[in-house]
């Protein structure tokens, strides 16, 4: 059976961006793979940021829904789906500001939903997708990988261990911005690392 995986894109620069040139390396090692392959690009179709309305919209009963409360729940649902329905979430994500970007965040929030793909209990939160795995395609302009300024990838392993994708790795392409030869090296670097992960997991 083939394996299913899930590529998130979020640069604001499209195809044009460092992470999703990331993606795209992704893709093109995929060649020859029995993989089934979804795409989501969060910025090219952005989500709005949540509100009460509807969040308001999950917890009434499907049944007496309104209709436009019906529409509202219709977006988590969608998203919810492709991540149920995959063995692998890969997430290319650029740093902006020492964070996520917001439509990613947006898509983090119809995704990660208590008695949904995570319920409370006395011993804290636990995650109801089982099953999966994870892999961050981190593309920067500067170095942060390993210091106290990379809060990006822990946050990202932190919400996606909360649903319970808790093997999760990480591939950078770190100073990007810091001469064409240190560009040029971390890109072939990344390549590498993205042709190593699928040999091994795929």
């Amino acid at each position: 059976m083939s394996k299913r995986i899930l590529l998130i894109t979020s640069s604001l620069f499209g195809e044009n961006g460092q992470s999703s040139g990331l993606a795209a390396r992704f893709k093109a090692a995929l060649d020859g793979r029995d993989v089934e392959l979804i795409e989501r690009d969060v910025v090219a179709e952005p989500l709005p940021h949540l509100d009460a309305e509807e969040i308001q919209s999950w917890m009434t009963d499907p049944a007496e829904r309104s209709a436009a409360q019906r529409t509202l729940a219709e977006r988590s649902e969608v998203v919810l789906a492709e991540v149920e329905q995959s063995d692998l979430i890969v997430i290319a994500v650029p740093l902006y500001n020492l964070g996520i970007p917001s439509q990613l965040k947006a898509w983090f929030d119809r995704v990660l939903r208590a008695g949904r793909t995570f319920r409370y209990t006395e011993n804290g939160p636990v995650g109801l997708l089982e099953g999966k795995s994870g892999l961050i395609l981190a593309a920067r302009g500067g170095q942060y990988a390993g210091s106290e300024m990379d809060s990006q990838t822990p946050h990202l392993r932190h919400m996606l261990k909360l649903i319970g994708i808790g093997d999760v790795e990480a591939i950078y392409a770190e100073g990007l911005n810091m001469g064409d030869a240190q560009k040029a090296q971390a890109l072939e670097a990344a390549e590498r690392d993205i042709a190593g992960f699928i040999d091994g997991h795929l």
